[in-house]
């Protein structure tokens, strides 16, 4: 009866804010039903600690762009540790050429820093951001242009200034509808061959970001429609989301981070040979 009552309450009151002292009563499952997350202060790394020897051991890497992460100076750079070695995998293959780079969400100005330094003066660097601060690292790392990655106009005169976009990574709002429509955009524009990341989507599980656990805009449920539409060739069902899915080479998952790259796509054939 308790438990009704409780979820009752949470059901008439979806926005209300819970005090902690509430949360702690809570049993998970109505926590759950009421969007609550912890954030991710829980997770933040001991200071006293060595962040390049945590990198090191958990994970096994040891490669150039660690060192620009934890020798970074000047402008401040955040990232999960368990990033850098993703990052490592799915763009090293961009290093040592003339590539154009899209960063959405500048911050602090310390990522943009980060990849300049990774790509090298060759790349042509681009950050957007919506907080008009983030224009005085116009300049400095890269190009900076202020917008919102849900505004197709502003998104299509970024991409015509950068003269094409050969690599995606998304760092923005982390909010569902946000990460779709910049997707369903920029995904056509990437060039044969590009990749298209997605980070922070630990916010798909949160219902202050429009996610939540097997929500159904939970962004998690599109990359599923992906999976289905790249197997079209053994189901009769309709393609859903043809503008990515017809170039959608490969779809990689790792811990909040997701990596769709791009490339002609053949209907399968096989052979018997002997």
């Amino acid at each position: 009866m308790q438990q009704n009552r409780a979820s009752t309450f949470l059901n008439k009151h979806p926005t209300m804010r819970l005090k902690p002292i509430v949360v702690k009563l809570l049993p998970n499952f109505l926590l759950a039903r009421f969007g609550v997350n912890f954030g991710i202060s829980k997770f933040a790394f001991d200071k006293k600690l060595d962040v390049k020897n945590d990198i090191k051991v958990k994970y096994g890497f040891s490669g150039e762009l660690l060192e620009l992460f934890v020798n970074n100076k000047n402008q401040v750079v955040h990232k999960w540790h368990h990033y850098i070695p993703i990052y490592e995998k799915y763009f090293a293959r961009f290093r040592g050429r003339k590539i154009r780079f899209l960063e959405i969400g500048v911050s602090k100005g310390g990522s943009l820093q980060m990849w300049r330094n990774y790509f090298g003066e060759e790349a042509i660097i681009f950050g957007i951001d919506i907080d008009p601060k983030c224009a005085q690292f116009n300049g400095q790392a890269g190009q900076v242009r202020i917008g919102s990655q849900d505004d197709p106009i502003f998104l299509e005169s970024v991409i015509n200034e950068m003269g094409g976009v050969d690599l995606i990574l998304d760092d923005g709002s982390h909010h569902m509808d946000h990460i779709q429509i910049t997707l369903n955009y920029l995904f056509p524009k990437l060039s044969d061959g590009g990749s298209y990341m997605i980070e922070d989507l630990h916010t798909a599980y949160w219902k202050n970001y429009g996610g939540g656990y097997r929500a159904k805009s939970n962004f998690f449920g599109v990359i599923f429609d992906l999976v289905d539409d790249m197997h079209r060739w053994y189901h009769l069902n309709k393609v859903k989301r043809p503008s990515i899915s017809n170039n959608c080479a490969s779809i990689h998952i790792h811990d909040s981070i997701v990596v769709i790259e791009k490339d002609r796509v053949f209907a399968p054939t096989h052979s018997e040979i002997s």
